[in-house]
C-alpha cells in the first residue's frame, strides 16, 4: 500500500468535498495557508498516484497540486 497527501490550490469553496468523491481519496478537508485543501490517498502502486493527480486536477477550479509521498 502506498500513501501519499495531495495539496490543492483551488479557490472554490468545498473543493474538499468534491475531492472525496475521487477514486482511492480517504479523506480530505480544507486548510489556510498557501494551499486550499488536502487529499489522503491510498493506493496499491506509485504509478496510480498520477492518475488520482490528473482525476483532481479536472475538477472546475483546481489551479495546482502538490504531492508528497509517505517513505516508509
Amino acid at each position: 500500500m502506498v500513501r501519499a497527501i495531495i495539496l490543492v490550490k483551488s479557490p472554490k469553496k468545498l473543493i474538499a468535498a468534491r475531492l472525496r468523491k475521487v477514486s482511492f481519496i480517504t479523506d480530505s478537508f480544507p486548510t489556510s495557508g498557501q494551499f486550499d485543501a488536502v487529499a489522503i490517498i491510498d493506493v496499491e502502486q506509485l504509478t496510480q498516484i498520477k492518475e488520482v493527480t490528473n482525476q483532481i486536477h479536472k475538477i472546475s477550479g483546481v489551479e495546482r497540486t502538490e504531492t508528497m509521498v509517505e517513505v516508509q
